[in-house]
């Protein structure tokens, strides 16, 4: 009998059928489309209804498959499986089935043959896709290879996103001399980590600018990372039973129930906000958990948006949408729930009313707040925050996710989230090809500045930005006016203008590329672009981004910031609204666009590829 049978025996017959229907009638005129649809059937069980005893309807779900028993399953690996569909009769290497699905993937090129690298194993997946696509519609993972060197992708996957697997066990990346397919097929279709792979880490995103529909499957960093986060979370919260066994802790020193989980520092472009959207998932679904309520926190409205719109395009995996908290008053409703929730805040609103104490929100322990960026200076008014938020939430457990390291001296960090969990740094993104190397070159334009002005100015200008909320940005309009007013001195300007155009112009003469300058204020936006005009005439930017015009220019300069009819006549053909930017985002990635140089202030700095 099929698995389905066997795996759902409280299900009445017919509702089996009926879910064994769904699966195989699973296409659609789009593979990624029906993909999704499968996956979610995987993940979740294929949904059925049938009549109770006393003539009610149930709904129900059918497993497709025993995650939590992998023993339960069929696991099956086909060499040379056949597929014949329309005119071809194609033979993928390698096919791996679990419960008769074929949810792996593998095609192999021969090492030996000099013509043939791991990318014509790419290419000959990529054919597969085309001319076999309803082998495709149940697929989870690709794996591609010429015997030694091996990368793992999605479905949607271009040869960029197919990733090396560098770690078994997760403890430790696997020595140099290992081959690389050998640590993937052992790190990946080990069968515990197999199913945890398929039912956590694989999500599908809509990308807003293009309309595409991708899957993304995790990183072998992000895989482990999230699992140790996971146990140290659970450890933290005190919310283990007693009969189950303590998992090997990932931090030192963290002890049962002491509410702190820890910092996985994962360098910026490496999908951080994955981790965290994986992260949340997996500890929503977590048995010991109790149906958590999450809090993610960031300490700017822009990023709280920006990780907000990831989590609500993904929310499938979360099972429930996240809601974004508009007030203080709104954070406090949200919080004061029996359970469940996924809610974004930022910091600003865990300040409570001028010399009053903050109230308790809930007193519950499956309560985690997730924090972006675990350590920025807004944090510093740590002291302030961290008691603000215990008040608040005294029994939840805190995690902080990080892109950048946390100082040896920052012990204020430590006290609130614990110690590393994880570390993926520059030097493993760059190796990955996660990210491009960063290559630092000192370049001075000094401030005319009155040495006995210095103390008066504060260290706290690095992170004021657009997405302030009020209150603070008084206090600070007055001392940053001051700096400003420095930094964009008409003389330093006209320096950095010359200096900017000269080293561009190199640049050119050696290589392809864009630049991107970012500026401390509007103002000083306009003022740069204009001294670099006033130098390059024909980089200036046509009236509404006029393609023709463009397109015959060597080089365009534009500013791309926000703005208001407020701002003034000068400042309005620099002030487009989003599906304008959105526009120019598309056109300044594309490298044969003429569009290459962009002054920003805060625009485009996080997950700008």
């Amino acid at each position: 009998s099929p698995r389905i049978w066997r795996l759902n025996p409280a299900i009445p017959e017919d509702a089996r059928e009926d879910a064994l229907r769904k699966v195989l009638r699973v296409g659609t005129p789009a593979l990624t489309q029906t993909n999704r649809n499968f996956h979610a059937m995987l993940r979740d069980g294929a949904p059925v209804e049938y009549k109770r005893a006393d003539g009610s309807i149930a709904g129900d779900h059918a497993r497709l498959i025993d995650f939590d028993h992998p023993q339960a399953n069929d696991w099956l690996v086909v060499n040379q499986f056949t597929v014949i569909e329309g005119q071809h009769n194609r033979r993928p290497d390698i096919v791996v089935f679990v419960n008769g699905l074929p949810l792996g993937v593998i095609e192999l090129k021969n090492a030996a043959d000099e013509d043939a690298t791991i990318w014509s194993a790419f290419n000959q997946l990529q054919t597969y896709k085309q001319q076999i696509g309803s082998l495709f519609n149940y697929n989870e993972v690709l794996i591609a290879s010429d015997g030694t060197n091996a990368r793992i992708g999605s479905l949607t996957a271009n040869q960029e996103w197919f990733k090396v697997w560098r770690t078994v066990g997760g403890e430790a990346d696997a020595p140099k001399t290992a081959l690389e397919l050998d640590v993937l097929v052992r790190g990946v279709f080990e069968p515990r980590r197999f199913l945890d792979l398929l039912q956590h880490f694989i999500v599908f995103e809509e990308d807003t600018d293009s309309n595409r529909l991708h899957k993304i499957i995790a990183g072998y960093h992000q895989f482990h990372a999230v699992n140790a986060a996971v146990a140290e979370t659970v450890r933290a919260s005190g919310m283990r039973e007693a009969d189950m066994p303590d998992t090997a802790l990932a931090t030192e020193g963290g002890k049962p129930g002491d509410r702190r989980a820890g910092v996985v520092w994962h360098t910026q472009g490496s999908g951080k906000s994955f981790s965290m959207l994986f992260y949340a998932a997996r500890i929503v679904r977590h048995p010991a958990m109790e149906n958590p309520t999450l809090v993610v926190l960031t300490d700017r409205n822009d990023l709280d948006d920006q990780l907000f719109g990831q989590f609500q395009r993904c929310h499938e995996i979360l099972r429930q949408m996240p809601i974004q908290a508009e007030s203080v008053e709104h954070l406090r409703t949200l919080l004061k729930v029996a359970s469940g929730g996924v809610v974004f805040t930022t910091i600003q609103k865990f300040m409570p009313e001028k010399g009053a104490r903050m109230p308790e929100l809930s007193p519950r322990s499956n309560i985690v707040v997730i924090a972006d960026e675990a350590h920025r200076s807004q944090y510093d008014l740590i002291d302030g925050l961290a008691r603000n938020m215990r008040d608040a939430l005294p029994n939840a457990s805190f995690i902080g996710f990080t892109g950048t390291p946390i100082e040896k001296t920052d012990a204020n960090t430590r006290a609130i989230f614990g110690e590393y969990i994880s570390i993926y740094d520059i030097q493993r993104a760059v190796a990955d090809h996660a990210t491009v190397p960063i290559y630092y070159e000192s370049r001075i334009a000094k401030l005319a500045l009155n040495q006995a002005e210095l103390p008066k100015i504060d260290e706290e200008f690095d992170e004021i930005t657009e997405g302030e909320e009020e209150d603070k940005k008084e206090k600070l309009k007055s001392k940053w006016a001051a700096l400003e007013a420095l930094v964009g001195d008409p003389k330093r300007i006209k320096l950095i203008a010359e200096d900017l155009v000269q080293h561009y112009e190199r640049r050119v003469e050696a290589m392809d590329g864009k630049a991107m300058i970012v500026c401390m204020s509007r103002r000083i936006c306009v003022d740069l672009y204009e001294a670099i005009i006033k130098l390059r005439p024909n980089w200036a930017s046509a009236k509404d981004d006029e393609l023709e015009t463009e397109k015959k220019q060597p080089c365009v300069a534009k500013i791309v910031m926000t703005g208001s009819a407020e701002d003034g006549p000068d400042w309005q053909p620099h002030i487009r609204n989003k599906t304008l930017r959105r526009k120019l985002a598309n056109r300044f990635k594309d490298s044969k666009d003429s569009f290459r140089i962009v002054i920003v202030r805060d625009m485009w700095l996080t997950g700008f590829d």
